[in-house]
């Protein structure tokens, strides 16, 4: 019943800009902390971006300035625009939902920064 469907991703020259999109159903969504994820071929998955139910976010410092999160409650749906991207930022960027007590994933969507 629970779902998250990560979409927005792509290839995207460096220096360029892409919006993902979260579509969350299944959850009282506003109750929920959302979050970005990436993880690129060989290496450990890494919090990119997150933002609580009531608008506070935190971001990793390789994207801070970069990126921004923001989440719609009313469309139970997060956002990621990614400006400036670079070869590093190439990655499948996941969604996450939780609360203290759970957790969901989606499936993920790639993202890919050309030179």
């Amino acid at each position: 019943q629970v779902q998250l469907v990560e979409s927005g991703g792509g290839l995207v020259q460096s220096g360029g800009s892409l919006r993902l999109s979260c579509a969350a159903s299944g959850i009282i969504f506003s109750g929920y902390t959302m979050g970005w994820y990436r993880q690129a071929p060989g290496k450990q998955r890494e919090l990119v971006a997150a933002i609580t139910g009531g608008g506070l976010t935190n971001y990793a410092p390789s994207v801070k300035g970069r990126f921004t999160i923001s989440r719609d409650n009313a469309k139970n749906t997060m956002y990621l625009q990614m400006d400036s991207l670079k070869p590093e930022d190439t990655a499948v960027y996941y969604c996450r939902a939780n609360t203290k007590m759970v957790e969901y994933w989606g499936q993920g969507t790639q993202v890919t920064v050309s030179s």
